[in-house]
């Protein structure tokens, strides 16, 4: 992804909530990046400490977390997101120290963020950080309806189209406000897309690990996932091939999808043999989660030879979730 933005002419600031990791992180610091993102006034905290000096907070401003956002700003160049005049307002009358801020750009996810034709409520973020220490840094957005997109051609008409509104944005302040940029930054549209004209910078995130999501969206080969939670077989029932993990909801979230066959799955169940995890021997799918059973189809030889005992690998739905949920890794 590195050598991507690279190629494209990018900024590059990847999402660090999917491994939220000081050992993870220095691999990207290998590749020379040196600005990252986050979700949470906690996680930038861990990360400063951690050594990252550049760190963009990509979620909506928390007004209650101005005394912590003053204490990281004087130590690391800070940038947070608003995406309501209220926001702006009270963040300008409390921050003391040098902070960046984007707007934050609703272009169809329809989560947060400012609707990309609402000039008036732009206007008035910007009116309220006017001559204080906040500095307009441009327009953001994660375009997370990729994720629920029926094919790559899907994902692709949704990452044009954020882009066009965004560099429309763009154009209309960019001679008020020089230097601002445009922020994006899905995955899937991060992985799959080849034109990036108009972006500035990039923030994936779930692509360090990817998952079965990404699989199934074809962001990625089954061999590109890095990331599997091993669990225990406890019980096994051939009358209605099936088998019991220890690995529930606390475990793997529930986070699911539609399979080809129109079930519900929460993952994929695959070999683990000699500490590595293996290709899917078939549709043995985690069926059922409550909160540490996990029941999933035994459909392949394989997956019907199991006993209590055995340790299988699950290939989440979500590798942000579950490594959010399981803090003990290992690579």
């Amino acid at each position: 992804m590195a050598q991507k933005a690279l190629a494209h002419g990018l900024m590059f600031r990847p999402h660090f909530k999917t491994h939220q990791s000081v050992e993870v992180g220095k691999w990207f610091k290998d590749e020379g990046i040196n600005a990252i993102t986050v979700s949470s006034v906690t996680m930038a905290t861990f990360f400063a400490d951690a050594g990252w000096e550049d760190i963009t907070i990509a979620f909506p401003l928390n007004i209650r977390e101005l005394d912590e956002i003053n204490q990281l700003a004087c130590k690391i160049q800070l940038n947070v997101l608003f995406d309501m005049p209220a926001q702006a307002l009270v963040a300008a009358g409390k921050i003391s120290h040098l902070v960046g801020y984007f707007i934050k750009t609703d272009v169809g996810y329809h989560r947060s963020g400012v609707e990309p034709n609402d000039h008036d409520t732009i206007q008035q973020i910007l009116r309220a950080t006017d001559g204080t220490s906040l500095t307009f840094k441009g327009f953001l957005t994660h375009s997370g309806n990729t994720y629920q997109a029926k094919s790559i051609n899907e994902i692709l008409l949704i990452h044009n189209e954020a882009t066009r509104l965004l560099y429309r944005l763009k154009m209309i302040y960019q001679d008020r406000f020089p230097g601002i940029i445009i922020s994006t930054g899905d995955t899937p549209s991060c992985s799959i897309a080849g034109n990036f004209n108009g972006v500035d910078e990039i923030r994936p995130g779930n692509f360090v690990y990817f998952d079965l999501m990404q699989y199934h969206l074809g962001s990625c080969r089954f061999d590109e996932i890095a990331a599997a939670v091993i669990c225990p077989v406890i019980s096994v029932y051939p009358q209605r091939n099936q088998a019991l993990i220890y690995g529930g909801a606390v475990h793997l979230s529930k986070e699911s999808l539609i399979s080809k066959k129109g079930n519900l799955i929460f993952g994929l169940v695959v070999p683990f043999i000699n500490g590595k995890w293996g290709n899917p021997e078939g549709d043995d799918y985690l069926v059922s989660l409550s909160q540490e059973h996990g029941i999933f189809t035994t459909e392949s030889n394989w997956s019907k030879l199991l006993k209590p005992g055995d340790i299988v690998a699950v290939i989440p739905v979500h590798s942000c979730l579950a490594a959010d949920l399981l803090r003990n890794k290992s690579t």
